[in-house]
């Protein structure tokens, strides 16, 4: 997995992704001991508001990606919004009211929106061949499970050093540094689309209507609720679950995130080979399937008064649902690559990010509010639910075969007659047209 390291352009990338990850994560533990020190016992409102504007931002901005990718280099693009989010974590120390936290997070959130899309499309253009691919998208899901656990360590031992506004500085330094190596690294080179007079909306929102528009692309979206639904059952209720149902420590509760996270990363590792014999498709609708048992078997626990295997349960549990999401979230971006032409990238890559986080949108006040006024369990059993019937309609959608091809015929300057070359278009997608497998795979 690591041999893609040697690729010094994908080196500073990923690099900057995680020094950027780990200046997030101490942002996240500064902000909420910030809207402590403003709000007191309305810190979790300021947080709950911080945390839905964050997906509003998400949703709402980031389609616009893909418009502003075919006006600025990406490398332009990428340092912009890195310097953007350093400017805005310098700021938030200084605020003295709520709504300044708000417009701040806002702001950040949305240079986000526009960062993550278009430096989640260059990579395929760094790294053209499929497996190394794989194993880029494999350390991508890695570096996220270990800033989970590596954050919270390093703020722990920072904290009693000194006090939390100093860890927004580390989010500016880990910033600054992420622009710096995206700045040193050689980006290939953006293929445009041919331009024409559409308007700004439009081009805005063209990668939505080409990701509803392929049939698997409308299955991964299906997956996307499926799998936000575990995800903000974890989230949302792990404390709930640890402190109130069991009974356990305040420490429980980062054990219990942490078993999450270990089953997210364990199958990040086994991934990379498992996908060169297994489809994406078997792959990811299986593991999509598979929450339905595990909510089903947290239903129980839930419906249980007492009992010692209720702890190992939990934790075996939430690896599994960790394993689960990290088995339809790791190859995500080999479809999306598969799904679109170099010039086309960026808009698809920013409207999965968008409608994504808009199953988020939807599955965060479902964990939350509902369990809160209906009880633990009927949170459960609404989320198991929704994933089960997201899951349903993923296998509906996604078709076993995708056959047939329009070739692309471009002039041969040489031979003087038109010959096929780039890509094929097909109801599935794009591939190149270098006589590949049917599913688009290298040999």
């Amino acid at each position: 997995m690591l041999s893609v390291l040697r690729n010094r352009t994908y080196r500073h990338l990923f690099t900057a992704q995680v020094i950027a990850l780990v200046g997030t994560g101490l942002a996240t533990i500064a902000l909420g001991l910030l809207a402590y020190d403003i709000a007191g016992a309305d810190a979790g409102s300021v947080l709950g508001t911080a945390l839905a504007l964050k997906m509003v931002a998400y949703v709402a901005i980031a389609p616009a990606a893909g418009a502003v990718a075919d006006l600025l280099p990406r490398r332009t693009l990428m340092v912009g919004t890195d310097l953007t989010r350093a400017a805005v974590a310098l700021a938030l120390p200084f605020v003295t009211q709520v709504w300044q936290v708000y417009v701040l997070i806002f702001l950040l959130q949305s240079a986000s929106a526009l960062f993550t899309p278009t430096f989640q499309a260059v990579i395929p253009d760094v790294l053209p061949d499929e497996r190394d691919y794989t194993r880029a998208l494999s350390l991508s899901r890695l570096a996220y499970d270990t800033e989970s656990l590596f954050s919270p360590a390093l703020a722990a031992a920072l904290l009693p050093l000194m006090t939390y506004n100093w860890l927004f500085l580390g989010t500016v330094a880990g910033f600054l540094a992420s622009a710096t190596l995206v700045l040193s690294a050689m980006l290939p080179k953006h293929v445009s689309p041919e331009p024409n007079d559409t308007g700004a909306h439009a081009k805005a929102t063209a990668g939505i209507g080409q990701f509803l528009a392929t049939p698997r692309l409308r299955a991964l979206l299906a997956l996307d609720l499926a799998v936000a639904a575990a995800g903000a059952m974890v989230t949302v209720n792990t404390v709930v679950l640890v402190r109130d149902e069991l009974n356990r420590s305040t420490a429980d509760v980062s054990l219990a995130l942490g078993a999450y996270g270990a089953g997210s990363t364990a199958l990040a590792l086994l991934l990379p080979r498992a996908l060169d014999r297994i489809s994406d498709r078997t792959v990811m609708l299986c593991s999509a399937l598979l929450l339905t048992p595990l909510f089903t078997a947290l239903a129980v626990l839930t419906a249980t008064g007492s009992g010692t295997w209720r702890w190992p349960a939990l934790l075996s549990i939430w690896a599994a649902f960790g394993a689960a999401s990290s088995m339809v979230l790791t190859p995500t971006g080999r479809l999306l690559r598969r799904s679109a032409p170099p010039e086309k990238r960026t808009a698809v890559f920013a409207a999965q990010f968008s409608l994504s986080h808009s199953c988020w949108l939807l599955t965060y006040p479902t964990a939350g509010w509902l369990g809160a006024v209906a009880g633990l369990q009927t949170a459960v059993i609404a989320l198991g639910l929704t994933a089960l019937t997201a899951a349903l309609l993923a296998v509906r959608l996604w078709p076993s075969r995708e056959p047939g091809a329009v070739e692309h015929e471009h002039n041969d300057l040489h031979a003087g007659h038109p010959h096929v070359v780039g890509a094929l278009r097909t109801p599935g997608g794009w591939r190149h047209s270098h006589h590949l497998p049917a599913d688009g795979l290298h040999p």
